[in-house]
């Protein structure tokens, strides 16, 4: 069976029009039942953590991917008497798809240190990009409308029309899918003993860019072990966070902050402050509160804001405005 992507158009426009009534004073503030925490991304050394904690943040996502377990423990230590939570470790991209079988080594065992080491932190996640590909003709973002096999992942069709000249990133698509497969399998092992969840994201390596392909992927594993880390902006430009989120459910155990500004015709863009950008936040957090999402939003970039300022908008974006 093949299925097909597309935007919720009516759902996305209900939703975005009560949010607005919401802003605008006309219906009261929605309360939620999901709780959520704020946090950023750095290493968590005394001086991070007691600032953040100052500024009111609850927790921080460590970016330090080399961290002995030793340095880990020390480090949750510190955290703890600050009664901040290091929640997760950015592990960030890997290379399972490559040719290069010494590499793909290297990374897996990278990979395996990662999880050790967050479970000293105290972490319950590490966020792994499996691989990516490029350099070979394939479509824009807003052109995607992919048809894939539901049983395999496999994708058949990447845009409208004759595919022929999207050969080799169909062929690239569905090698990436079956190499990250057949490893994160290898490491679910690794995962369970240390109590962390392996959490993809798929952050523009031009693999798995629509909400319905995603969950497929992430679901194929049949583990609690491997979930979705979700980033809010760097879908925007496939298709709404909103959209992501409603599909990928409770597949969803982490959650980066960021915003992207779309072009006026809905056509590339940038990536701006939070806030300021084409997320519809009101209509995110409702979202969130639907798929019953309680955890961590780390903001992922803006660093133009103050750690006060940052703080500030995500208390607005947690408060549905």
């Amino acid at each position: 069976m093949t299925q097909p992507l597309h935007r919720r158009d009516f759902l996305a426009t209900s939703a975005a029009v009560s949010a607005g009534l919401v802003l605008a004073g006309r219906l009261p503030a929605a309360e939620y039942r999901t709780k959520l925490k704020k946090a950023l991304i750095g290493k968590p050394d005394q001086e991070t953590l007691k600032s953040w904690k100052d500024a009111g943040f609850d927790g921080i996502e460590s970016s330090d991917r080399k961290v002995s377990v030793e340095d880990a423990a020390a480090a949750r230590k510190a955290a703890d008497k600050l009664g901040m939570r290091i929640h997760a470790l950015l592990f960030g991209w890997a290379n399972f798809n490559s040719p290069d079988t010494s590499k793909v080594a290297e990374d897996v065992a990278a990979v395996e240190a990662s999880l050790k080491a967050a479970g000293a932190y105290g972490a319950d996640a590490v966020l792994l990009v499996p691989c990516k590909v490029g350099s070979m003709p394939m479509p824009e973002a807003w052109e995607f409308e992919i048809e894939f096999d539901e049983k395999t992942g496999m994708v058949q069709k990447v845009a409208a029309g004759d595919n022929a000249k999207y050969k080799e990133y169909i062929e690239a698509q569905n090698h990436a899918t079956k190499a990250s497969r057949a490893i994160v399998e290898k490491l679910i092992p690794v995962a369970e003993k240390a109590r962390v969840v392996i959490a993809l994201e798929n952050v523009w390596n031009n693999l798995w860019v629509k909400p319905t392909l995603f969950r497929n992927f992430v679901a194929s594993f049949d583990s609690p072990w491997v979930q979705a880390y979700f980033d809010i902006g760097n879908h925007v430009k496939y298709a709404p966070a909103e959209d992501w989120i409603r599909t990928l459910g409770k597949l969803i155990v982490k959650c980066h902050v960021k915003d992207f500004l779309l072009n006026s015709d809905g056509h590339g863009g940038k990536f701006v402050d939070i806030r300021d950008g084409s997320v519809n936040w009101p209509v995110v957090r409702q979202a969130l509160e639907d798929v019953g999402y309680s955890g961590f939003m780390t903001i992922e970039g803006s660093g133009g804001l103050s750690l006060e300022e940052k703080s500030k908008r995500l208390d607005l974006i947690f408060a549905g405005k």
